[in-house]
């Protein structure tokens, strides 16, 4: 039986690579942001030894920036994210978790601060620019919230360095992890940000002139002929093995930052004022009952986990697994879920109920092991 298919509609917005990528043979979509976001070129387990081994290109305008620009754009950035932003200074990046007023998480962005009063949020599938605009309208904030035309385009891979520095000249070396800097590319000024969603070094071009992008893509493609460079995409077995939750799969509304395992970005000993910032300081001080673990599922390699699996241990429901892949590297399945906190210390032993019949589980640390980010 075929898969069913995904009719493309000016609903979907494209980007400025799209051809690109379309030229190049891009297999599969998925949806982000109201966006196409590539999810395979050659194959998953292709394009993931390719992206470990070489460097990649990949069209993730889907990760739309969020700006807030005025003289109250600093107290709405604070309102916004549970992470503490007293000391963040001007070209630093910072992954910034955005929760409700009962700590549930909204979206989990990374934060940018342009200038003084400047800032972006680079946010992952959902609606902030709504969330943002109308926090700042109800409390009558100076300042501006809007999605600007910017279409993030990232090179990734351990030979990423040196295809960026043939475009951007070898200062693009000496941008520190989760920092950024004004870079020219045909004397427009591009922010380069050493950034990006896999665990094999990289960086995050926001592209603002989608005319200018087509020249970019190109550029790189042509710096990095000699690296066997191509285009790729955030990868589900790479992705996994480094522990990078997607919103949506891994972690959703129903869950707090506590729980998405994202409590070192949460200031709660710090006097912020932040929406939400109370309601997981109470659920700090009373406890967890479920968080984010990594799991190793035995046996050949899983199926598709379009939806979420059931784990047991003793015949009782404690979680379910929301992500899962055979990793080649590591001969085994590695998989993420939401699990009871009474099971989730590495080494426990669960079941998980997939589609092809119960299968022996073992929590692990992740990242997994032999799978550490560089």
């Amino acid at each position: 039986m075929n898969a069913p298919m995904i009719t493309l509609t000016r609903r979907l917005r494209s980007t400025p690579f799209t051809s690109r990528i379309e030229s190049f043979g891009v297999k599969t979509y998925t949806v982000y942001n109201h966006m196409l976001l590539p999810t395979q070129f050659i194959g998953v387990e292709d394009d993931y030894w390719h992206l470990r081994r070489s460097v990649q290109v990949w069209d993730v305008s889907c990760e739309r920036q969020v700006e807030l620009v005025g003289p109250d754009a600093a107290r709405l950035a604070q309102l916004l994210t549970v992470r503490n932003l007293s000391s963040f200074a001007v070209g630093r990046c910072a992954y910034a978790p955005v929760v409700d007023h009962d700590g549930h998480l909204i979206n989990d962005p990374v934060l940018s601060r342009l200038a003084d009063d400047r800032f972006w949020l680079s946010v992952s599938d959902s609606d902030v620019v709504l969330w943002a605009g109308a926090l700042a309208h109800g409390l009558g904030l100076d300042v501006k919230v809007f999605e600007p035309d910017v279409w993030p385009l990232a090179v990734q891979g351990p030979l990423a360095e040196d295809v960026a520095a043939a475009v951007f000249g070898e200062t693009v070396r000496e941008i520190r992890f989760f920092r950024f800097a004004p870079l020219a590319f045909e004397g427009h000024e591009l922010l380069v940000a050493r950034t990006g969603w896999s665990a094999q070094g990289g960086f995050e071009i926001y592209v603002d002139d989608a005319e200018l992008g087509g020249a970019l893509y190109d550029a790189l493609m042509k710096a990095g002929e000699q690296h066997d460079i191509r285009p790729g995409c955030p990868n589900l077995i790479e992705r996994i093995e480094a522990g990078l939750m997607t919103y949506g799969s891994d972690v959703t509304r129903d869950d707090t930052a506590l729980e998405a395992g994202l409590g070192r970005y949460c200031a709660l000993d710090a006097p912020i004022d932040a929406i939400g910032i109370e309601a997981l300081r109470r659920q700090a001080s009373t406890g967890l009952t479920r968080q984010v673990a990594g799991l190793l599922i035995e046996g050949d390699p899983v199926p598709a986990n379009r939806n979420p699996w059931p784990v047991t241990a003793g015949g009782e429901m404690v979680g379910s697994v929301t992500s899962a892949v055979w990793s080649p590297r590591l001969g085994a399945n590695v998989a993420l879920g939401m699990i009871a906190i009474g099971h989730t210390p590495p080494g426990s032993n669960l079941v998980v109920q997939a589609p092809d019949g119960e299968r022996r589980a073992v929590v692990s640390e992740v990242p997994f092991p032999g799978a550490s980010q560089r």
